[in-house]
């Protein structure tokens, strides 16, 4: 049988790589994998440069594994800054974003990162920079549109007289 390859295989190995580290669950179950292999025979250095870490990685999950099991495996809860919007506020904007921004008053057509900032200080009093409410479109599930430019109507009468007109040769 013949040997399959992947065209570009670097670029795919990042791109899986950047998938798996997208979600808790793809987390939990690329340790899992990890954890079969070396319950299968491989040293924690081959499974490594086979899942793209350090050793020290992989012995970190066989060492969570043995001390907790499967719990030691899940994702911990991460440091950083607490959000501003709780699930109910966001729940809410998201109802405010499935609408248009004429609807609730304002006289543009579509939702920007500009306008999200100023419906939130205005109708929760909350104060999130232009760049963050970017960032809330794409957590809430939507896609940041641009406006289509309006391509003027053509004036039937300028474009007559416009038009070189024909000398008949006489």
């Amino acid at each position: 049988m013949r040997k399959l390859e992947i065209k570009e295989a670097d670029i795919m190995r990042i791109s899986v790589q950047q998938e798996i580290l997208r979600s808790d669950e793809s987390r939990y179950d690329h340790k899992l994998h990890g954890i079969l292999l070396v319950s299968s025979g491989y040293s924690s250095t081959e499974v490594a440069k086979l899942f793209g870490h350090s050793p020290r990685t992989v012995q970190y999950w066989v060492h969570r594994f043995e001390q907790s099991g499967f719990a030691g495996l899940q994702e911990i809860q991460r440091p950083g800054r607490p959000t501003v919007l709780d699930s109910g506020i966001q729940k809410r904007v998201g109802r405010d974003l499935r609408r248009s921004p004429r609807d609730l008053g304002y006289s543009q057509n579509l939702w920007d990162g500009k306008l999200l900032s100023h419906h939130l200080s205005q109708q929760f009093g909350v104060n999130i920079g232009v760049r963050q409410c970017q960032r809330l479109f794409h957590q809430l599930g939507f896609r940041r549109r641009k406006p289509r430019p309006v391509i003027a109507q053509a004036d039937p009468v300028a474009q007559r007289n416009f038009k070189k007109t024909a000398v008949s040769g006489a």
